[in-house]
């Protein structure tokens, strides 16, 4: 095998679950984000190139994908909603709440532009500082932060938040400092 193939095969035994993880993060489907690595890595591993490490290879690898999925949301004006509700409100009561969740939150990932998605998935996903967000994607952090504080806000009615299983309603839901919700500053 040559230093390239061996690199390849390294990659993907080493990283090629989180990065297919990431294509799905992205794109919202595990089809479309499977082709994503696909594409990606061929498009790294064409060119024969100097030995890298296996992080120097992911990194390209991500950005590669990053790219990809924005030139493909960009070129695209059609949206299409990736998953849709798995029950009706009249439905027998579902007790996979954090399955839910999630789809949840590919839904509603699925409402933002390409740019708020992919800052989403950069800042909570990877856990990149709002820093490191604006360097791979090539925004400013004021863009970065303004797309991220859009998309959660668009976000914020179609997400359940993770203690409203618990039946606290909203006059319950404690906001720290041993305040409730509704209580205002007035003590």
């Amino acid at each position: 095998m040559t230093e390239w193939s061996d690199q390849l095969a390294q990659l993907v035994r080493a990283r090629g679950a989180e990065l297919s993880r990431y294509g799905y993060l992205l794109c919202g489907d595990a089809t479309e984000g499977a082709d994503l690595v696909q594409e990606a890595l061929v498009r790294v591993f064409a060119r024969p190139r100097r030995s890298w490490s296996l992080g120097d290879v992911e990194g390209y690898v991500r950005r590669t994908m990053l790219n990809d999925f924005l030139d493909r949301r960009r070129r695209s004006e059609r949206f299409t909603r990736l998953l849709p509700r798995l029950s009706s409100p009249d439905s027998a009561p579902d007790h996979s709440g954090g399955a839910v969740r999630r789809l949840d939150v590919v839904e509603a990932l699925g409402t933002l532009s390409p740019r708020q998605r992919a800052c989403v998935v950069l800042r909570y996903y990877e856990d990149l500082p709002v820093a490191g967000v604006a360097d791979r994607i090539g925004l400013s952090q004021g863009a970065v932060k303004r797309y991220l504080s859009e998309a959660l806000a668009r976000m914020s009615g179609a997400v359940d938040p993770p203690w409203a299983d618990a039946g606290a309603g909203p006059d319950e839901q404690r906001v720290g400092a041993g305040r409730t919700v509704g209580e205002g500053n007035a003590r």
